[in-house]
């Protein structure tokens, strides 16, 4: 019953049950680049460059074999009621809270200075959260999705992963007037209420939504599709994959643990294809050295280095070595090049409006959703409602561009 469970990017990639045997090229090609990676980092941009390629690898093997994705979960929740998806990622977001709290409110780990993914509580992050969901239903995945399922071999991501990267260096021409609406400034609960109630108050709240998806699978579908589902039978099936999303939510959570300790910042993604859009069109003569996003400190320094010397930018390439790594571990990495006209243009629009939607709401599902609530920051709860609502947008699109919408009968 593991399609059933419904949260796994099921347009994206099928179901991985049936035992095939791991395509020894890919899995050399992979380790290859993983390994040969990390070594060729740690000379020239040292050893937490190379540490977190490594992570960004068991991030992107992570997400392909427990098909850990939020596009298809949160579309599956709202047209079918299954709701395994959403209570795998409030189980990661728990670990991450028990985590991350302690640590943030102490301002050090390990003797490092770290801080959690705050950002302002306002329009722009209301905005572009509404347009990322919108866009993750035509585009097929979430950031950390398209991310993994490109790496994987996906074709119609390798579309949007582009588009993407187009978006989010589009949106820093008009990203200063955004940062000039509404805002509420940054909240932490940390901050606000102490530790203890910040803590109490998260974890309440996780529990409540857990609570609210099990209410409606069981009135709609008389049953419930459980988190260890597919556990791996033996050692081979723990490297072939496919693990279950209890499996997939912990290890995301202690990665992003990881992240923080050797990054000094949580897990994100969207920065890095920010900065990849800015060296292509750098590259491609476009001059935008009167955008002001451009001319800030930190973005001036990071479009001056090297796209390896950036933490967000190199743990991507991470995790797109990973998920090849993945697949070649499955045996499912077979790209298949002929994509209709209509899922086309949807992979190249959705692309475009998640890039957009994500610089807008300072992060994307990883970024601002995950990390944001994971650090006690009140926008990544606001992302996570304006997100779902422009999923059920994105989901009542998809069927104009022939992507379909799972649905099941309901118990009788």
């Amino acid at each position: 019953m593991r399609g059933a469970r419904g949260a796994t990017l099921a347009d994206s990639i099928g179901g991985k049950t049936d035992p095939l045997r791991p395509n020894t090229v890919v899995v050399a090609a992979a380790g290859l680049l993983l390994l040969g990676g990390a070594a060729a980092l740690t000379p020239g941009f040292g050893w937490r460059q190379a540490t977190l390629y490594l992570i960004g690898g068991a991030l992107g093997l992570t997400l392909y074999h427990a098909t850990f994705g939020f596009a298809a979960s949160w579309r599956v929740f709202l047209a079918d009621g299954r709701g395994a998806g959403l209570r795998a990622q409030m189980l990661m977001l728990a670990v991450a809270t028990l985590l991350f709290f302690p640590v943030l409110a102490d301002g050090t780990l390990f003797g490092r200075a770290v801080g959690g993914a705050l950002a302002p509580v306002g329009v722009s992050v209301l905005v572009g959260a509404f347009v990322f969901g919108i866009g993750m239903q035509l585009g097929g995945a979430c950031a950390s999705g398209t991310l993994y399922t490109a790496g994987s071999g996906n074709t119609r991501t390798m579309l949007t992963l582009p588009a993407f990267i187009a978006g989010a260096f589009l949106a820093t021409a008009h990203f200063p007037w955004w940062l000039d609406r509404p805002s509420y400034g940054e909240i932490s609960i940390i901050r606000e209420y102490g530790l203890g109630r910040a803590l109490v108050l998260q974890l309440a709240v996780l529990a409540a939504i857990v609570g609210v998806t099990i209410v409606l699978e069981r009135r709609r579908h008389g049953s419930l599709v459980s988190l260890t589902e597919g556990a791996p039978a033996g050692i081979g099936q723990l490297w072939r994959g496919p693990w279950p999303l209890a499996w997939g939510a912990l290890a995301l959570a202690l990665l992003n643990f990881a992240t923080l300790a050797v990054a000094g910042h949580a897990w994100s993604v969207t920065y890095g294809f920010t900065l990849w859009g800015a060296k292509l069109a750098a590259a491609a003569g476009l001059d935008f050295s009167g955008w002001t996003f451009w001319s800030w400190p930190y973005q001036r320094a990071a479009l001056a280095n090297s796209v390896f010397g950036n933490t967000v930018s190199v743990m991507n390439f991470g995790i797109l070595a990973g998920a090849l790594l993945a697949a070649g571990l499955a045996g499912r990495f077979a790209p298949v090049w002929r994509i209709p006209p209509r899922p086309m243009l949807a992979a190249v629009l959705g692309g475009l409006a998640m890039g957009y939607g994500a610089r807008l709401a300072f992060g994307c599902n990883i970024g601002a959703f995950f990390s944001g609530v994971a650090s006690g920051s009140l926008h990544g709860w606001l992302w996570l409602a304006a997100a779902m609502a422009g999923t059920a947008v994105g989901t009542a699109l998809r069927p104009m561009f022939g992507l379909g919408v799972e649905r099941s009968k309901a118990a009788a």
